[in-house]
């Protein structure tokens, strides 16, 4: 199995003071790790100048190991659908459509690819998964 990553995992460490670096260590050896785009957006949305060089430095090691997963076309549309289901039955107002785009079109690119999610949003990415294959845990 694969895995990568939720922008969540990354914010926990961040704010404890880790390095991304240090996120990898339990996973050395046991499974390729990748980055999504959607993340790495994410990422910087939220990132002063420390927290930027580090970004930078991650997309690098990403990139240069050829594991950043970019959504395409079908993973644009399948999200559509996954949201229209989501909200017909949890509510628009409920889940903040907005608010789980970005999550629903990293759980589309992953499940498209096979690549398991570790994210520490559990209830957005339940709901994700009830209309979606995607292969998600709590890390």
């Amino acid at each position: 199995m694969q895995v990568l990553f939720h922008s969540s995992v990354y914010i926990g460490a961040f704010r404890q003071d880790r390095e991304a670096g240090l996120i990898f260590e339990r996973w050395r050896g046991r499974a390729p790790i990748w980055v999504s785009s959607v993340v790495l957006e994410e990422l910087y949305a939220g990132a002063d100048a420390a927290a930027a060089r580090l970004i930078g430095k991650l997309k690098r090691d990403f990139e240069r190991a050829r594991r950043v997963l970019v959504p395409n076309l079908s993973d644009w549309t399948e999200t559509g659908r996954m949201l229209a289901k989501v909200g017909a039955k949890y509510g628009f107002e409920r889940i903040g459509r907005g608010r789980l785009t970005n999550d629903a079109l990293l759980a589309a690119s992953a499940a498209r690819s096979g690549i398991e999610v570790i994210t520490a949003n559990a209830r957005d990415f339940a709901r994700l998964a009830e209309f979606c294959p995607l292969q998600w845990r709590v890390g």
